[in-house]
């Protein structure tokens, strides 16, 4: 009897069922895997590309150029063959600076992006999630956060440290940069825990750990990418910033350091371009390429902004515009049958 219900069962299914069924499992992770990764495109490939070797050029670079701080009798020199990007006014080689302060940029900017994504996560998922008192005292830190200016903040604080890291400006420039990702996640956390499959695990009796982490992290990932990215940014903007005013790190080179000591050594107006331009450049570059990546990102957080569902609905609106010329067709035909009916009866 149960032998000719499970052939009855197996012949009432679809073929996309069968199909579905007989798929192995790697092809369904391969499919989950596809939802959270953005599509290669044009845009991701350059930005990807870009960031690729600004990073190989800090890891790799600083170990074959010689010390950026060694003085020589070579003072502001233009770029040669010994000295690949020139030198500064006191003879120092500016394209060993560059290399240290690809490495320092890119310490600080990763630093403030683990650490503001971790901020966020904390006071916007997990107080979304828990609610009540909990939600309304994290929701007011990030209120009370969002209102005071960061730059100023970031000025103040970094005044009164004395000896300042490159780990310590990263600190100050994260505690000023997570508040408004906070309020982000909140809000998408909030719309994500009313769902019916996270009410089914309560309901289930699922752990509160393993609904956290199961069943709302995994769809808050393309977003919590698409933040860490603008924390970077937003990172090696203020550390430019903050070392161009001589607020920075003084235990390492980075862009905004260099850009500070070539302004102090007035390269401008002496017309030394090889000195602030190729840090200007990295800073440029480096922002275009995560830029890049976050658009693609973006198209997985906002299904809107996909190419392919920008097309079915530019195809939606073609098929809305040809029916509606079909019924206004069919309406006049209808009114013309209408009008010569009503002349014959007349006649």
């Amino acid at each position: 009897m149960s032998t000719a219900t499970s052939s009855k069962t197996a012949s009432n299914l679809t073929e996309a069922e069968k199909k579905e069924l007989q798929a192995p499992s790697g092809n369904k992770r391969k499919s989950r895997a596809d939802s959270i990764l953005p599509p290669m495109t044009p845009k991701l490939a350059i930005g990807l590309t870009i960031v690729g070797i600004i990073a190989f050029f800090a890891i790799v670079v600083p170990f074959f150029v010689q010390d950026p701080n060694k003085v020589s009798d070579v003072g502001l020199t233009a770029p040669s063959a010994e000295h690949w990007l020139g030198t500064t006014q006191t003879g120092q080689d500016v394209f060993a600076q560059l290399a240290y302060a690809c490495r320092g940029s890119l310490f600080i900017g990763v630093t403030v992006g683990i650490l503001a994504v971790a901020l966020s996560s904390f006071f916007g998922i997990l107080g979304a999630y828990v609610g009540g008192a909990t939600d309304e005292a994290f929701s007011l830190l990030s209120n009370v956060m969002l209102v005071i200016p960061g730059l100023p903040l970031m000025i103040v604080i970094a005044s009164y440290m004395p000896n300042k890291s490159a780990f310590l400006v990263a600190g100050v420039l994260a505690l000023t940069s997570w508040a408004g990702p906070a309020r982000v996640l909140r809000g998408y956390t909030m719309s994500v825990r009313s769902r019916d499959y996270v009410l089914a695990s309560r309901v289930a009796g699922e752990k509160p750990w393993r609904i956290l982490f199961v069943e709302i992290f995994p769809n808050l990932i393309p977003l919590l990418a698409s933040q860490a990215m603008q924390a970077v940014i937003a990172a090696i903007l203020g550390e430019a910033g903050l070392s161009y005013l001589g607020l920075g790190a003084a235990d390492s080179y980075t862009w905004g350091t260099m850009l500070y000591y070539a302004q102090n050594g007035m390269a401008l107006i002496l017309g030394a371009w090889w000195w602030f331009v190729p840090s200007g450049l990295c800073i440029a570059l480096f922002g275009a390429a995560l830029a890049l990546i976050n658009f693609s990102v973006d198209e997985i957080v906002n299904p809107k902004l996909k190419a392919a569902t920008r097309s079915q609905i530019k195809k939606w609106k073609l098929e809305e515009k040809a029916g509606k010329a079909k019924s206004d067709a069919a309406f006049l035909a209808g009114n013309v049958v209408h009008v010569a009916a009503k002349e014959s009866v007349a006649s």
